[in-house]
């Protein structure tokens, strides 16, 4: 399973939800979890003192956050999709540009679109960040949805290859295979 472990620096105050947990080589940690998101992690709190010795009397705790995520799409920002797409890749001959289409049938977003907000676009995330596209198209059968077909552009080989490492952990996590055509 692919998981981030970033440093990130927040507040003292931090706005987690269980209470105070001792892990070994630390002051003190956090368990945190965000009902808006993939991440999870671990806040930890380490005092750290000036170089001054007279000052060692102020001191100030930083808040260090772990956080992981598992690969996932999303239409909204925080609800992860739950089907799983067919997707199809083309390359141009020079392998300078691509493009990927992902085909959702019966998409979970449809179910909960009303509830959690509007489908603002395509999100593929993963430990290396966020990939997105705003070319994003509705099918309707009979005035219901019934699809979404989800493009996304690749104008540098840089590009393709961060995109492929992203398809690579996405269908690991969801038991996907690449089949050449």
């Amino acid at each position: 399973m692919a998981t981030l472990q970033t440093m990130a620096f927040s507040s003292p105050v931090s706005h987690c939800c269980k209470k105070p947990q001792f892990l070994p080589g630390t002051i003190s940690g956090v368990v945190c979890h965000s009902s808006r998101s993939a991440f999870t992690g671990q806040a930890l709190s380490i005092p750290i003192s000036r170089q001054n010795p007279n000052r060692l009397n102020n001191c100030r705790t930083f808040t260090l956050t772990i956080q992981m995520v598992k690969p996932s799409i999303q239409f909204i920002p925080g609800k992860d999709e739950q089907t799983i797409p067919d997707v199809k890749l083309t390359k141009s001959r020079d392998g300078t540009n691509g493009m990927a289409i992902f085909k959702f049938d019966q998409p979970s977003v449809f179910d909960s679109s009303g509830e959690v907000g509007d489908i603002t676009g395509f999100f593929m995330i993963d430990d290396e960040g966020t990939l997105q596209s705003v070319d994003v198209s509705a099918k309707f059968v009979n005035g219901r949805p019934a699809g979404i077909e989800a493009k996304y552009v690749m104008r540098t080989p840089r590009d393709w290859d961060r995109f492929m490492r992203f398809m690579e952990r996405y269908a690991n996590v969801n038991g996907l295979q690449f089949i050449k055509s």
